[in-house]
C-alpha cells in the first residue's frame, strides 16, 4: 500500500514536467503537456481576472478590464514569479507561451470585432470635425515631447540599445506615447454606457486612427532593424488599401448576411460560420501585413449588417469572447513584464518624468483639440481622459521594442509603470470630469451591474 501512494505521488509531482524526447539533454514538450498546462493555465487565468476584477470594482471604482490587466501583470513574473518563482515557472514554462499567445491574439481579435459592429458611423460623420482634431492632437503632441525628452534618455545607460539613433529612438517613444489603449478603450466605453454616444464614438475613432499610425510609424523603425523597407511599405500600404476596400464595398458584399438573419428570424449555424471566417480572414490580413490583428476585427465589425444579425451575434459569441478568450491576451502581455527593473531613484524619477510627459502630451492635447474643435469643456475633458489610457496595447508595442533590439529592460519598465497608471486613472477621471455629471442629469445610465 505504501509503494502505491509513493508511485501515486511521484505521478502526481510529474504532471506538470515534460514528457517528450530529450533535445539538447533535456526533454521537449510532448502534445499531451501543451495540453495539460493549456487547461490549467486557463483555469487559473479566468480565476485570478474574475477576482481582482472584482475586487478593482468593489473597492477601487475601476472597471472589470483593469483588473483583469492588473491580474496578467500580477501571474507573471513581477509578483507571482517572485513569490513563487518555481511554481510560477511551472505553470508557464517559455514552452507554452506560443500556444497562449495564438488564443490571446484571437481573443483580442474577436473582442475588437464585436466592438466594431457597435460603431456608429453616423455620429462620427456629424464629429468628424472633432474626430480629425483629436487624432491630430493625439499623434502630434506626443511626437513633439518625444523630440524633446529623447535626448536626454538616450544619455542614460541601458535605457536604449547601443548604437541605436535618435532619430529611431524618437520615433519608438513618439508612437509609445501617441498610442491609446484600442481594447482597453473599447472596454471601459462600453462599460461606463458610452458605447452608442458620439463622444464614445468620437473617442473610439480617434484612438483606432493614433493606433494606427503608431503602428505604421513602428514599422517604420522596425525597417531599418534588418525588416527592410518592404515592411513599412506592407504595412501602411496595405492597411490603407483594405480600409478603401471596406468603405467602398464592406456594406454591400455583407449586406446579405443581415437579409438571412433576419429572413430566419435568428442566427443560423451556417451564417455564423461564416461570419467567423470573414473575421479570421481581416485578422490574419491585418497581421500579415504587421499592422495588428485587432484592427482587422474592428474594421470588419464597422461594417458589418446592423439589427438583428449584431444582436444575435452578440448572444453567441461575446460571452465566449469576454469571459474565456480575453483573459490570455492579459495574461500573455504580463508573463513578459518585470516591474522590479526601476531599482534606484535615478530611474524612478525618469519613470516618473515619463508617466508625467505621457499624460500632458495625451490628455492635455486631446482636451485642448476638442474644445478647438467645438466641444464643450465636460465633453472635451472626457475625450482627454478616455485617449489617456494606454494599457496592454502599449505593452505589445514595447514588447516588440524590447525582442527587436530597440529599447533595454530598465525603459520597457518604465513604459509599463506608465500604461498601467495612465490605464488605471482613466476611469475616475472620466467619471470625475464627464461621467458623474451626465448620469445625474440623465445623459448616461448607470454603470453596468455585470460587466464584460
Amino acid at each position: 500500500m505504501t509503494d502505491l501512494l509513493n508511485d501515486a505521488w511521484r505521478a502526481l509531482s510529474d504532471i506538470m514536467a515534460p514528457h517528450g524526447p530529450a533535445i539538447q539533454a533535456a526533454k521537449s514538450f510532448a502534445p499531451s503537456d501543451y495540453s495539460i498546462h493549456f487547461f490549467l493555465q486557463i483555469a487559473i487565468i479566468i480565476l485570478a481576472c474574475r477576482v481582482v476584477g472584482w475586487l478593482g470594482q468593489k473597492f477601487l471604482g475601476q472597471p472589470q478590464v483593469v483588473g483583469e490587466m492588473i491580474a496578467g501583470v500580477i501571474l507573471g513574473p513581477s509578483l507571482f514569479g517572485l513569490l513563487f518563482p518555481e511554481f510560477q515557472t511551472a505553470l508557464f514554462p517559455k514552452e507554452t507561451k506560443s500556444v497562449l499567445y495564438v488564443g490571446a491574439q484571437f481573443g483580442v481579435g474577436l473582442y475588437m470585432f464585436l466592438v466594431g459592429t457597435t460603431l456608429k458611423l453616423d455620429h462620427f460623420q456629424s464629429k468628424a470635425k472633432s474626430a480629425v482634431g483629436v487624432s491630430a492632437a493625439g499623434i502630434g503632441a506626443p511626437f513633439v515631447f518625444a523630440i524633446l525628452i529623447t535626448p536626454l534618455l538616450l544619455s542614460v545607460p541601458g535605457l536604449f540599445t547601443p548604437g541605436i539613433s535618435q532619430f529611431n529612438a524618437t520615433l519608438f517613444m513618439g508612437a509609445c506615447i501617441a498610442l491609446t489603449a484600442f481594447p482597453m478603450l473599447a472596454r471601459i466605453i462600453n462599460e461606463r454606457g458610452l458605447a452608442n454616444t458620439s463622444l464614445g464614438t468620437l473617442s473610439l475613432t480617434a484612438g483606432a486612427f493614433d493606433d494606427a499610425v503608431s503602428w505604421c510609424v513602428l514599422a517604420v523603425v522596425l525597417a531599418t532593424f534588418g525588416g527592410g523597407p518592404g515592411v513599412a511599405v506592407l504595412a501602411i500600404g496595405g492597411g490603407v488599401l483594405y480600409a478603401v476596400f471596406m468603405l467602398i464595398f464592406g456594406k454591400r458584399l455583407l449586406a446579405p448576411l443581415g437579409r438571412a438573419v433576419e429572413k430566419a428570424g435568428e442566427m443560423s449555424h451556417t451564417v455564423l460560420a461564416i461570419t467567423l471566417m470573414l473575421y479570421a480572414m481581416s485578422a490574419f490580413l491585418m497581421d500579415a501585413i504587421g499592422i495588428h490583428a485587432v484592427f482587422g476585427g474592428f474594421l470588419l465589425g464597422a461594417f458589418m449588417p446592423r439589427g438583428l444579425f449584431v444582436e444575435e451575434l452578440k448572444r453567441k459569441v461575446e460571452p465566449m469572447a469576454v469571459v474565456f478568450l480575453l483573459p490570455m491576451f492579459f495574461t500573455y502581455s504580463g508573463l513578459n513584464t518585470r516591474l522590479d527593473m526601476v531599482n534606484s531613484l535615478e530611474l524612478l524619477a525618469i519613470a516618473l518624468g515619463i508617466l508625467l510627459v505621457s499624460i500632458l502630451a495625451k490628455f492635455g492635447a486631446c482636451w485642448a483639440a476638442a474644445r478647438l474643435a467645438g466641444e464643450d469643456n465636460r465633453t472635451a475633458l472626457g475625450i482627454g481622459a478616455l485617449m489617456n489610457s494606454r494599457g496592454l496595447m502599449e505593452l505589445i508595442i514595447i514588447n516588440i521594442g524590447l525582442q527587436k533590439g530597440i529599447i533595454g529592460p530598465t525603459l520597457f519598465a518604465m513604459m509599463v509603470l506608465m500604461a498601467i497608471v495612465t490605464t488605471v486613472m482613466a476611469g475616475p477621471l472620466f467619471e470625475l470630469v464627464y461621467g458623474r455629471k451626465a448620469r445625474a442629469s440623465g445623459e448616461l445610465g448607470g454603470l453596468s451591474a455585470n460587466p464584460a
